[in-house]
């Protein structure tokens, strides 16, 4: 990859001249003509290197530097100054401000180059030792990022992986998959009458007891059995069919009749609910029948408990309320009942706003707000997605245009895309047409996806984000930490932005393995030169811990809640710097 420099110079002969040096040795040179627009093609760029006039009118180039090592997604670039002086004076302030060498003009094409080859080559001896941190890194998000700490077995994030894998596998050789959910009936009331402690040795004894007694299929190997969250587990059953399924149930309620016996309490019987799903009869995909399964279980529960129930597409038809939701969905967008709200990307060292996220809004006639987490899924489901995915980009790059004349830097906003929309044959035609059509610069548009989505398949993922990144847009992957997690395809995906996951964030100042994962995306990011974002930020001590790290741009209720059109146009006309607002948590 070609490395990239920055040349800030304000006469157009020496700059293009520059220029033509470094584009005709390798290098991609970028260009400014005066110190403002330098800091914003550096904050946009991030250039491996920086060459820089000190005079020039308005902003000149101890400016520059200033503004530049204050922002820390520029504070490492290498920074060198020209001068036409060659003044002691000046080159100890330059120095003492943090820039890295100093050419003195007029200098040789050869001069120049040395100049660059030598700093390039020593930052890259510098960085170096992050090659090794990001190694550390990522073999101990390995260890604890698939791992349920309380009960030792493979968390979510690892059983979506593994049943990914046997429905490959199954396809190939025409085979059924069977995935059961179950949780435990009343399991609140435990933690209500004998604690939280003890209800979380009834999960260790609920796990040992079914990790060990489960009886084998016969001529196979153990099953994968998961901690899904809470109180709920999950089952992966390979190589199997209904009657083999329906037996395991039988024989994981008998194991479970018996009594716990916890640390010297009384007799602990629980009983649970089970849903089954079965691949390829219920679905062919790994999110869907783990959605089904769970289903079942719910109708199981809700049917009295205490056993197993296998999914049935009659369960949605009796859902009236979601149907319901689904027609109004429908209509929602011609109806103009959608909204954008933006929510704050802060840089907690200048408390300037840096970015922002889209936010879907609905307000519904008679039903009032309605939460993104309940129709999402259901646009999602039934494709209604695609045209609200499309209004929303077109409604964020809009109104972001319409603000850019109340910032003084260029607004960059985020929007989400969703896994059928990032499948969507016409996406980045899409895209480019939404920008042209809105005037919108593509440098300060981000499209968000999830590791899940990408991961559904990687060679046309990674496709399709080059032909996004080649148009000037910026990737980013939500969610990060909550999905697959791997360095290798990290390495091959053309991203930008890595956001750490709030279920990470929310715990990282108390729980230790939060703490060790948050503190490991952080490294990788930092070694593969990513900027990287904490979401859901929402106390000083989880502030404290993710600045300590390294992380030093968040968006969270610590700063500030989502804010409608009206409020980002208000801060920006006010030009104000955010603050916690929360107290220490």
């Amino acid at each position: 990859m070609k490395k990239k420099i920055l040349v800030i110079e304000d006469e157009q002969a020496i700059r293009l001249n520059i220029i033509k040096i470094l584009n005709f040795k390798g290098f991609e040179a970028i260009s400014a003509e005066d110190g403002n627009t330098g800091i914003q093609q550096a904050l946009l760029h991030l250039p491996d290197l920086i060459l820089c006039d000190i005079m020039m009118p308005q902003v000149d180039g101890y400016g520059v530097l200033a503004a530049l090592r204050h922002e820390p997604e520029t504070a490492m670039i290498p920074f060198i100054f020209l001068t036409a002086r060659a003044d002691r004076a000046d080159m100890r302030q330059g120095m003492n401000q943090g820039a890295d060498d100093y050419l003195t003009k007029p200098f040789t094409s050869a001069e120049l180059l040395e100049a660059v080859t030598a700093r390039l080559q020593k930052q890259a001896s510098i960085t170096q030792p992050f090659l090794d941190e990001m190694r550390r890194a990522a073999e101990n998000l390995s260890r604890v990022a698939y791992t349920d700490p309380l009960t030792n077995l493979p968390n979510r994030i690892f059983l979506r992986h593994r049943l990914q894998e046997a429905l490959v596998q199954a396809e190939r050789r025409q085979q059924q998959v069977g995935v059961l959910c179950l949780n435990l009936d009343r399991f609140s009331a435990v933690n209500a009458s004998l604690g939280s402690v003890t209800g979380d040795l009834l999960l260790q004894a609920v796990a040992d007891r079914m990790n060990h007694r489960v009886p084998l299929p016969q001529g196979r190997q153990m099953l994968t059995l998961a901690r899904f969250g809470g109180d709920e587990f999950s089952l992966i059953v390979p190589e199997t069919q209904a009657e083999e399924l329906e037996a395991i149930a039988q024989q994981i309620l008998g194991i479970m009749a018996k009594p716990f016996h916890l640390d010297n309490q009384e007799e602990v019987y629980v009983h649970i609910s089970m849903g089954i799903a079965l691949y390829p009869s219920n679905s062919n995909q790994a999110d869907k029948l783990l959605t089904q399964a769970d289903t079942a279980r719910r109708w199981c529960r809700r049917q009295g408990g205490n056993s197993y129930q296998f999914y049935d597409l009659s369960m949605e038809a009796v859902d009236l309320e979601r149907r319901s939701l689904e027609v109004d969905l429908n209509a929602a967008l011609e109806r103009s009942e959608f909204h954008l709200h933006y929510q704050p990307q802060v840089n907690v060292v200048t408390g300037r706003l840096v970015g922002m996220e889209a936010l879907l809004r609905w307000k519904h006639p008679t039903r009032g707000m309605i939460s993104p987490g309940v129709f999402i899924p259901i646009a999602e489901e039934t494709g209604t997605i695609i045209a609200m995915g499309e209004w929303v980009l077109r409604q964020a790059c809009a109104e972001v245009q319409a603000l850019q004349e109340y910032s003084l830097t260029p607004l960059k906003v985020s929007v989400n895309l969703s896994a059928r929309q990032f499948r969507q044959r016409n996406l980045v035609g899409m895209v480019a047409r939404v920008l042209e059509q809105t005037g919108f610069i593509p440098q300060q548009l981000v499209l968000e996806l999830t590791e899940t989505s990408l991961m559904e398949d990687i060679d046309n993922a990674i496709a399709t984000l080059q032909e996004l990144k080649d148009m000037g847009i910026e990737i980013s992957i939500d969610d990060f930490g909550t999905g697959y997690s791997s360095l290798n395809y990290l390495r091959s995906l053309p991203i930008d932005v890595i956001k750490i996951d709030r279920s990470f964030v929310s715990q990282v100042d108390q729980n230790e393995n939060d703490a060790a994962i948050a503190s490991a995306i952080i490294a990788m990011a930092r070694s593969l030169k990513l900027k990287v974002i904490a979401e859901g930020v929402e106390t000083e001590s989880q502030l404290a811990f993710l600045k300590k790290q390294g992380c030093y741009l968040i968006q969270g209720h610590l700063y500030s809640r989502a804010l409608s059109l009206a409020d980002i146009q208000t801060l920006l006309v006010e030009d104000r710097r955010l603050v916690p607002v929360a107290k220490a948590g």
